[in-house]
């Protein structure tokens, strides 16, 4: 097992007091998977990924476990995490264009990654370097430019090497696809799959708003809601048959390849997520959910109902014949229902 998160809670500071914006989050991460995390903006997804990595002024571990490798990762100590990070763990952040200097050349930001990481055998890692650039079709020439004279897709790429240059067991890709033309976002997708078939990452964690994305290049997706998750599955039968209410919603939402608009209507989740300072008690989907009853008052365990299908949902645990095991149970059933991954041609 690669990564293992148990009853992660993380909270941001505020004058009235903290806001829980993860809420007692559990999954796990086989060697070569890659999770999608999905959701609406606001449910916690970016707090969750940021917080594996680095945890800023704002932000306080309100409990939890997170293993990476069989070791304890320290994310309430910064200090600690300063020498896991690009090793260990690493982040693609959000914005490309933010997470670069714009005052110094791309060679020159990474000059200064391998020096604030002790690295030893520079030259070493600056050949493995140029391997990559032309592995994903970039030139050697692009260390001497700033990040303003790259185009968006450019910038994005070179992040993704900065960010897996040391060979991370765990890579947080934050919203990599966002911003970017159609064409530029399979080229990504391809890449972060090209980088886990070669061992440059172990797990991928891709987080997005577009689940068209996470169908293409995830092994297993995630579905977040208002801090909590709803749904998580092997990407083909959570796609084909999602069974949390919110994520039937979401893919229904999604514009369908081929389709017109005066055949069908798009339809889009009436009211909107609640506040994080004052969450509802129980269910956090039921003023929204068409299938809301009594039960729904009460918190629903986060539970498999079928095998590798874990769901938050008194409705969708009834409906299942099978008793819902609560995902601490769940893991090596999990693992074996993901499967071989499959190699970047045969998501391509």
């Amino acid at each position: 097992m690669s990564v293992t998160v148990e009853n992660l809670s993380v909270a941001y500071r505020s004058r009235r007091g903290d806001v829980t914006a993860v809420d007692s989050v559990s999954f796990s991460l086989a060697d070569g998977e890659i999770m999608g995390l999905a959701g609406e903006s606001g449910s916690g997804k970016s707090t969750l990924g940021n917080a594996l990595v680095y945890l800023d002024p704002r932000m306080r571990a309100a409990g939890g476990k997170v293993c990476v490798d069989d070791r304890d990762l320290p994310i309430a100590d910064n200090g600690a995490m300063r020498r896991r990070r690009m090793t260990e763990v690493s982040l693609v952040p959000q914005y490309a264009m933010s997470a670069l200097t714009p005052t110094r050349k791309i060679g020159k930001i990474i000059n200064d990654l391998l020096r604030s990481h002790r690295v030893a055998d520079r030259a070493a890692v600056r050949l493995e370097l140029r391997r990559r650039l032309e592995l994903i079709g970039l030139g050697e020439d692009v260390l001497d430019k700033y990040a303003f004279e790259l185009s968006g897709g450019m910038r994005q790429r070179v992040t993704i090497i900065m960010s897996t240059l040391l060979n991370p067991s765990l890579l947080i890709a934050d919203e990599v696809t966002s911003a970017l033309d159609v064409s530029t976002q399979r080229a990504v997708g391809e890449m972060l799959l090209e980088f886990r078939d070669r061992g440059y990452v172990k797990s991928v964690i891709a987080i997005t708003h577009d689940l068209s994305i996470l169908a293409q290049v995830a092994d297993s997706i995630a579905i977040m809601y208002a801090g909590r998750l709803a749904e998580r599955a092997a990407t083909g039968p959570l796609v084909d048959s999602p069974l949390h209410p919110y994520t039937q919603a979401l893919l229904a939402s999604l514009p369908e390849v081929g389709v017109r608009h005066d055949q069908v209507t798009l339809t889009g989740i009436p009211g909107r997520p609640p506040s994080l300072a004052n969450p509802p008690a129980g269910c956090r989907f039921r003023d929204r959910c068409p299938f809301a009853f009594d039960k729904c008052a009460q918190t629903p365990p986060f539970a498999e109902v079928r095998p590798g299908h874990l769901v938050a949902c008194w409705k969708v645990s009834a409906d299942h014949s099978v008793t819902a095991r609560p995902v601490t149970e769940h893991r090596e059933t999990a693992d074996a229902v993901t499967g071989p991954v499959p190699s970047a041609e045969e998501q391509a």
